[in-house]
């Protein structure tokens, strides 16, 4: 088997699903439920608009799973891409987005053709821990402009940004019907799961599309004042323009870089966890990491040329794949197209859903992400770990994504190179 050949579909990608196929199809409509309300949420909090987010689910969810290295990846706008993209949309507009994302996309593509797969397939435990715990914290922060349906008001970081937004709100009066719908959200989201387990409901209703669903009849059926995600655009899949919307070519390149290196860390890790969680260990039937790069290069290309925005593997709803059943990528296929029929017949009801509702949904997302059980574990290693994981979090916060992944990982291989060297001969 030649290099190209490696890097490209197969028919044994679809191994088992002549008879598996009824799992996969299950599978791909519970994640797609679970996929709708993450991304209109992730594209009104990027700034590009919910049909951003869903053009992003449907062509990044469909490309990545035919081209992709893994056989339950399910890609899409994550969290981690938000953080990332928020301050470049604020600085330079949508337009920006869709030759940041063909160039990112590029540059993803190629890391995969020249085989950089395995390199960052390396970095540490610590740190993708301490990484993943400061994207959910930024998420949670990115959240309050619309929990509180007020303007963002710019500050130093995200956190400044934040800060300055709570006061904005008191000045101006909280939105208590915009509060009281994150309210809502996130108490059907945290507590229908443990009713269900408790009185057996046998039929699977993602908890964040029960939340989504009774938040906006509440809305609808009290006349309740509170922004809403609007019509969507006619026609969602128009190809976008090399419109580069003021930003300079050092300015382009450095951001290019720094959502192509979080696109191809987030998108592996995620992949890698997958097989952990289906119980992997054939080496055929393991992901293939290079693969897995071009097929996420690819789909941010499409995505970011049909007006989406960059996208990743998304963990949490590649697990909610896996739990759901999936056997082959078929599964991410699908839930791809689910999303694209749903924008086709159901585009005006998706209008009337309150954004307070989807910022609960990310709020609520954000404290999965933590895992505070997993956190507290997580603290209770070897002090090394542990003061890696926080200084990674602290810088992923305060400064940035990918200078939180580059410190943590250089400081994190300095001290185990000490501690080899302190060992007795």
């Amino acid at each position: 088997m030649n290099r190209l050949t490696q890097l490209l579909p197969s028919r044994k990608d679809y191994v088992g699903f002549r008879s598996n196929w009824r799992h996969d199809l299950i599978a791909g409509i519970t994640v797609g439920i679970v996929a709708l309300p993450l991304a209109l949420a992730f594209g009104i909090t990027t700034g590009a608009g919910a049909g951003a987010g869903l053009v992003t689910a449907i062509f990044a969810g469909l490309i990545a799973a035919i081209f992709g290295g893994s056989n339950y990846q399910v890609s899409g706008p994550t969290g981690a891409m938000t953080v990332v993209l928020v301050p470049i949309v604020s600085k330079y507009g949508v337009a920006s987005l869709a030759p940041l994302g063909a160039i990112a996309g590029t540059i993803v593509l190629l890391m995969g053709i020249l085989k950089a797969g395995a390199v960052i397939n390396r970095v540490p435990w610590p740190v993708m821990e301490g990484f993943t715990l400061g994207i959910a914290l930024v998420i949670a922060l990115q959240q309050l402009p619309t929990a509180l349906a007020v303007q963002a008001v710019k500050g130093r970081g995200t956190v400044g940004t934040a800060w300055h937004t709570i006061l904005s709100a008191i000045d101006l009066g909280l939105n208590w019907k915009a509060l009281l719908i994150v309210a809502v959200t996130l108490l059907i989201k945290f507590t229908y799961p443990k009713l269900a387990l408790k009185f057996r409901v046998k039929v699977h209703i993602p908890a964040s599309f029960l939340a989504i669903l009774i938040s906006t009849l509440l809305v609808l059926l009290f006349n309740l004042e509170t922004p809403l995600v609007g019509d969507l655009p006619k026609n969602i899949f128009n190809i976008k323009g090399p419109s580069f919307g003021g930003i300079g070519v050092n300015d382009l390149l450095i951001a290019a870089i720094e959502i192509a290196l979080l696109a191809a860390i987030e998108s592996l890790l995620s992949a890698r966890v997958a097989d952990q969680m289906a119980h992997i260990h054939e080496e055929e039937l393991r992901y293939k990491p290079n693969r897995e790069l071009v097929g996420q290069g690819l789909a941010s290309i499409l995505a970011s040329i049909f007006g989406g925005m960059p996208a990743t593997g998304a963990i949490a709803r590649t697990g909610v794949n896996i739990r759901s059943g999936a056997k082959t990528r078929f599964a991410a296929i699908v839930h791809a197209l689910f999303l694209l029929s749903v924008v086709l017949v159901l585009g005006p009801v998706i209008s009337r859903i309150p954004t307070a509702a989807l910022a609960g949904v990310l709020l609520g997302t954000s404290y999965r992400i933590a895992s505070p059980a997993n956190l507290r574990e997580a603290l209770r290693t070897t002090k090394l770990d542990a003061g890696i994981l926080i200084l990674t979090a602290a810088i992923v916060l305060f400064v940035d994504l990918i200078w939180g992944i580059a410190v943590g990982t250089a400081i994190y291989f300095i001290f185990k190179k000490l501690e080899v060297r302190k060992r007795p001969k």
